[in-house]
């Protein structure tokens, strides 16, 4: 992937995570370009099928395109950053992200968004001020 590229993305994201809205300075690993859909599944290295992750949410992900809503039991495919509006599909509790939608339910739960270490993380900087 070419320096360009990269740089759009990380620009585009502000800096944070397009999944769970964790800024980079804040996070001790490096953020990493996404294939939203994986190159596995056909998608390609171009900045409509990019997006910019946080370690934890990119192991989580993989190469994933569909995850199950603990609500329903259903199949939902998962959050999309290129085409769908975030605010349509989670909302912070606190430092706990929720999803709204079998979309967001299926994201954060396949990509434990709200393991424990990261909500502690998240309430300190929630309650800093920092956050989100």
């Amino acid at each position: 992937m070419n320096v360009s590229l990269k740089r759009r993305v990380w620009r585009r994201a502000r800096g944070a995570c397009e999944y769970c809205c964790m800024p980079s300075r804040f996070y001790r690993a490096p953020f990493q370009i996404d294939h939203i859909i994986a190159r596995q599944h056909g998608g390609k290295t171009e900045t409509k099928n990019l997006c910019l992750a946080c370690y934890h949410c990119n192991l989580n992900k993989g190469p994933n395109i569909a995850g199950k809503d603990p609500a329903s039991g259903r199949t939902a495919r998962l959050f999309n950053p290129r085409s769908d509006r975030w605010e349509a599909h989670f909302f912070w509790d606190g430092p706990r992200l929720m999803g709204l939608t079998a979309i967001g339910r299926a994201t954060v739960q396949l990509l434990d968004i709200n393991h424990p270490a990261y909500v502690l993380v998240r309430g300190a900087l929630f309650d800093g001020g920092v956050f989100p």
